[in-house]
C-alpha cells in the first residue's frame, strides 16, 4: 500500500470538475488495482529484476489494454482522456507496468486496428485486449534508434510468403511476446508492417539482462533469421514511416500522462514524510527549503496535468499534432524525473530505501526520457515545427 493517503493526490486546479463520472470511475478502478496488486509487490520485483506475475491478464481484466479499441474487437471504446487517466494511474505504481500496457495498446493493438485487415483485427485484437496474447513492437535496431528511416531489417517476396531478416533491440515484452508488430523494408525500400508470430521458425527473442532501469519489465531483442511470414500477416493499409510514427504518437501521448503518476507518487510520499520527520525541534515541512521543493513539485505536476488535459481534448477531436505530442512527452518526463530526484533529497538517506519509491521511479524515468524519442530529439521536433527548418540533417 502507498505510504500516503490517496486523498493527498494533488488536484490543485480542480481538474476533477472537467472529468465525467465515467472518467472518475475508471480512475478509481485502476487506482484500487494499483494499490492492491502493484504496490505490495513492485519493490521486490524491481529489486530482483523480475516481472509481476500474470501482469498482462490482470491488465486485461481491468480494461487497461487497448481501452480505445472498438468494442467489436474486444476493446472498451473509451476516449483518449480515459486512456491517459489509465496510464497515469498505472505509472504511479511503476513505469514498467504502464510500459507493458502502453506497448500492448499503442504499439501493437493500435496499428492492427488502424492498418490491419478485418481478418487480422478479429484474429488478434480480442485476445490482446484480455492479455491472452502478449504483443511487442519492433522499430529500434542495434544501429538505428532516432533514425528509423535507415533501418536494415528487410523482407523479400517469395511467392507464397515473405522472408524476413534483421534484428530489433530494446524491445519491451520481447522475451514473453506471442506476436510482434515489426517494421521492415520491402524490396523497393518501403517500410511495411508485419505481424510475426512466436511459432514462426527463425524468430528468437533473447532477453536483455543487467538493467538498472525498468527492472520489473522484460526487455529483449527480436531477431529474424529467414523467417517465413504468411502474406496475410502483412498490414495492408499503410506503407512508409507514417505507420510506425503514428504508433509512436499514440504511445508518446500515453507516456505524457503516465509520468504524471510517477511524479505524484514521489510528491505525495515526500509531502507525507516531510510532515512526519522532525529535525531541529519541528517537522521538516516547516522549513523554507523543503516548502520550496514541495511547492515547486505541485506546481509542475499541475502544469503537466493541464497540458495533458488539453492534449487529450485535441486527440479526441483528431486535431493533436505530432509536435504537440512531442512537447508534452518531453516536458512531462523531464518534470517527473526532476521531482523523483529532488523528492529523494527530502527523505535524506531513507530516500534510497526500497520502502520508498523515489529511486525506483528515478531509475525508470532514465529510460522513459530516452525511449519513444529522446529528450533532445523531441526538442528538435518542436524547433522544426516553430521555425520550419529541419535541424536533423
Amino acid at each position: 500500500m502507498s505510504y500516503y493517503h490517496l486523498s493527498s493526490i494533488p488536484d490543485y486546479f480542480g481538474m476533477d470538475q472537467l472529468l465525467t463520472e465515467e472518467h472518475k470511475l475508471i480512475r478509481q478502478s485502476v487506482r484500487d488495482w494499483v494499490e492492491n496488486f502493484v504496490m505490495p509487490k513492485i519493490d521486490e520485483a524491481a529489486q530482483n529484476h523480475t516481472d509481476l506475475p500474470n501482469l498482462m491478464k490482470e491488465l486485461g481484466a481491468i480494461g487497461a489494454l487497448g481501452p480505445y479499441i472498438p468494442e467489436e474487437y474486444g476493446g472498451s471504446g473509451l476516449d483518449q482522456i480515459s486512456y491517459g487517466i489509465i496510464m497515469q494511474e498505472l505509472e504511479r505504481g511503476d513505469s514498467a507496468v504502464r510500459s507493458a500496457a502502453s506497448v500492448q495498446s499503442s504499439l501493437v493493438m493500435f496499428p492492427i486496428n488502424e492498418f490491419g485487415s478485418e481478418e487480422q483485427k478479429k484474429k488478434f485484437l480480442p485476445k490482446l485486449a484480455i492479455g491472452e496474447l502478449i504483443g511487442s513492437f519492433g522499430l529500434t535496431e542495434p544501429n538505428h534508434g532516432s533514425d528509423p528511416s535507415s533501418m536494415e531489417s528487410h523482407f523479400t517476396d517469395e511467392g507464397d510468403h515473405y522472408l524476413l531478416n534483421g534484428a530489433k533491440m530494446w524491445i519491451t515484452n520481447a522475451p514473453v511476446c506471442d506476436i510482434a508488430v515489426i517494421w521492415a523494408k520491402d524490396e523497393s525500400g518501403k517500410v511495411r508492417g508485419l505481424i510475426v508470430e512466436r511459432a514462426f521458425e527463425g524468430f528468437t527473442t533473447p532477453e536483455t539482462h543487467n538493467k538498472w532501469s525498468l527492472r520489473a519489465s522484460k526487455t529483449g531483442e527480436l531477431v529474424f533469421s529467414n523467417v517465413k511470414v504468411p502474406k496475410e500477416n502483412l498490414l495492408p493499409n499503410v506503407s512508409g514511416l507514417k505507420g510506425p510514427l503514428s504508433c509512436l504518437n499514440s504511445a508518446r501521448y500515453g507516456i505524457s500522462w503516465g509520468v504524471i503518476g510517477a511524479a505524484i507518487d514521489c510528491y505525495c510520499t515526500a509531502l507525507q514524510y516531510a510532515k512526519e520527520r522532525k529535525q531541529f525541534g519541528k517537522a521538516i515541512a516547516g522549513f523554507q527549503l523543503q516548502q520550496k521543493k514541495l511547492a515547486e513539485f505541485v506546481t509542475e505536476i499541475t502544469k503537466s496535468q493541464l497540458l495533458c488535459w488539453q492534449l487529450g481534448n485535441l486527440k479526441n477531436d483528431h486535431k493533436a499534432t505530432p509536435a504537440q505530442i512531442s512537447m508534452a512527452k518531453r516536458n512531462n518526463v523531464k518534470m517527473a524525473i526532476d521531482i523523483a530526484r529532488e523528492s529523494r533529497q527530502i527523505l535524506g538517506g531513507m530516500g534510497i530505501m526500497g520502502e520508498f519509491p523515489m529511486m525506483r521511479h528515478a531509475a525508470n524515468l532514465e529510460s522513459v526520457i530516452t525511449y519513444e524519442g529522446t529528450h533532445d530529439v523531441h526538442l528538435l521536433i518542436t524547433g522544426m515545427d516553430i521555425t520550419g527548418l529541419n535541424a536533423f540533417n
